[in-house]
């Protein structure tokens, strides 16, 4: 294999913000090289590997290996190096696809003032761009992506365009929410979702095997690898198990090439025109700050110290409960529907605004359930028929509320690089520090007050409510976005303010977090930064 790859553009991540990218440069002529940490995925096997697994988490269909190490949602410590005060609890993985083979589907756009935080309610900071610049590319990412959801239904945020999909349709749990609600302040809608409800784009329709975290057996959710073969076919070079452990600059501050490392042990360097970091809101900044030189003495694009700083997740308060009557939950995507219309108001000046999803799951992410909810009832003596009568009912009845909080950055929360261990390529481990503030903490005691009511509203008993914050898998900040080089990693349109042939995609360059899960505006600003780097590729 090759020691030297060239191309114009070296993508650095294989996930959807890189995967789109070099599948609109590449149908346009542009000679693209992919550098993914990880190898590619069989699908089967995947399957296969998640339904052996004793302890069902989010990566277990993508185990850890040496050559590719990512977290896992069941220990926190297990990669990264945590100091506190509180556990970081988001993960991804490392493979072909990226984190998008596990992710739920949920594809929300932000709502305009999302754009405004610092001026409307004065925390955190304004984006450097407003909703209805980027609206005409919510609408081709939801085309890219393939997404479901009710076009009459803007959910906050105007459409130009509808959904190239109808929604997918609510559950009978769903049906139950939305009648014990109706006449509230809880207005409960359709999910749009990166999932098929009809055959699409040569892929099935969704057929409800309630598996969508950690895997879809039949690819009707959307994951990057739809938009990675796409780049291949039109000539991009995907270079798997190809591990970035340091970018190098020239002497006028370009940057020269990546160093990469293989899992055979070669390695070697990829030279381009342009370079785009597009390697997640942790091993992206971990990249950055790992190429420290004598040049970059903080790392590269990181003359602000903002590289790493304001990491964020969507911190979730879970909760759940046992409704009166069954409501046939364990059944479809594992959520089809939720409550859009908390997500704005002036009471985020005081805190954090949140969204609630309402699962389809039962209890199996707070409990384990129902292969729990079996063993609790054979512990009390129960066997056969009763045993079974006794599962039915109970298990038909669990329901279970999220609320995704809305957190602010802090340049306290942060990505860093161990002092101490290193990666099997020489490259420092990610050190976190981490901190719920009250803004958080706040909007916490607001929904459970919110959860509390739904549950009440329909008669349902045995509510709890977890006492630790759940991660989101939404990591989000480490790269920002802004207008002022010393404020802010890059501009406008994702170029590094330090240097003009550099490009980070992902939600790493979010100034805020506002309540949407992210991969929809991901999936946006990687579309507008199409032009950006042709300008670059042509400058």
């Amino acid at each position: 294999m090759a020691d030297t790859i060239t191309a114009d553009v070296v993508i650095v991540g294989s996930g959807i913000a890189g995967a789109l990218l070099a599948a609109k440069l590449a149908a346009a002529g542009v000679k693209v090289a992919i550098l993914e940490a990880g190898a590619a995925v069989d699908r089967t096997q995947a399957v296969e590997t998640y339904w052996n697994a004793l302890i069902k988490v989010p990566e277990c269909p993508y185990p850890a290996v040496p050559e590719a190490m990512h977290p896992v949602s069941d220990d926190p410590d297990f990669w990264y190096r945590q100091t506190g005060p509180d556990k970081f609890r988001s993960t991804y993985v490392k493979v072909v696809g990226g984190t998008t083979w596990h992710w739920l589907g949920t594809c929300l756009r932000f709502v305009p003032n999302d754009f405004r935080l610092k001026s409307l309610y004065g925390h955190g900071a304004d984006w450097p761009l407003a909703y209805d610049e980027l609206e005409p590319f919510y609408g081709q990412a939801e085309n890219e992506i393939g997404v479901a959801g009710d076009s009459d239904e803007p959910l906050g945020s105007p459409r130009s365009a509808p959904f190239p999909m109808p929604a997918i349709p609510p559950t009978y749990l769903d049906g139950a929410f939305t009648e014990a609600l109706k006449g509230t302040r809880y207005d409960v809608r359709p999910t749009p979702q990166g999932r098929n409800s009809v055959f699409h784009d040569e892929r099935a329709a969704c057929c409800g095997n309630a598996s969508c975290i950690p895997v879809c057996p039949v690819q009707a959710k959307y994951d990057a690898t739809v938009h990675v073969d796409r780049a291949v076919a039109a000539g991009a070079a995907l270079y798997e198990k190809t591990t970035a452990v340091a970018l190098d600059l020239a002497p006028d501050r370009s940057i020269a090439a990546v160093r990469f490392k293989r899992w055979d042990g070669s390695e070697g360097t990829a030279r381009a025109k342009v370079f785009v970091v597009a390697a997640h809101a942790v091993e992206g900044p971990r990249l950055l700050l790992a190429s420290r030189s004598e040049a970059a003495p903080n790392g590269v694009a990181n003359s602000s110290d903002q590289v790493g700083r304001n990491l964020m997740d969507h911190p979730i308060q879970l909760s759940w409960a046992l409704a009166p009557k069954p409501v046939y939950p364990y059944r479809g995507p594992l959520s089809t529907s939720g409550i859009e219309n908390l997500r704005d108001g002036t009471f985020r000046r005081e805190r954090g605004a949140f969204r609630i999803e309402i699962g389809n799951d039962g209890w199996s992410w707070p409990t384990g359930a129902p292969i729990t909810t079996a063993a609790e009832f054979a512990k009390k003596g129960l066997r056969g028929e009763a045993l079974d009568a006794a599962l039915r009912d109970q298990a038909s009845r669990h329901i279970r509320l999220a609320s995704l909080v809305e957190q602010l950055p802090d340049p306290e929360n942060r990505v860093t690089l161990d002092p101490d261990e290193r990666d099997m390529y020489g490259v420092p481990l990610p050190r976190i520090a981490f901190r719920l503030d009250d803004y958080v903490e706040t909007a916490f005691a607001a929904s459970v007050e919110a959860h509390d009511d739904i549950f009440a509203r329909l008669g349902a008993s045995e509510v709890q409510h977890s006492p630790q914050a759940q991660g989101a898998g939404h990591i989000i900040g480490t790269a920002r976005m802004g207008d002022d080089p010393k404020t802010s990693v890059v501009n406008r349109d994702l170029r590094s303010h330090d240097h003009r042939n550099l490009f980070v995609l992902g939600s790493a360059v979010f100034p805020t977090s506002a309540t949407a899960n992210p991969t929809l505006t991901i999936a946006a600003l990687s579309l507008r930064a199409v032009a950006a780097v042709k300008a670059a590729l042509a400058g």
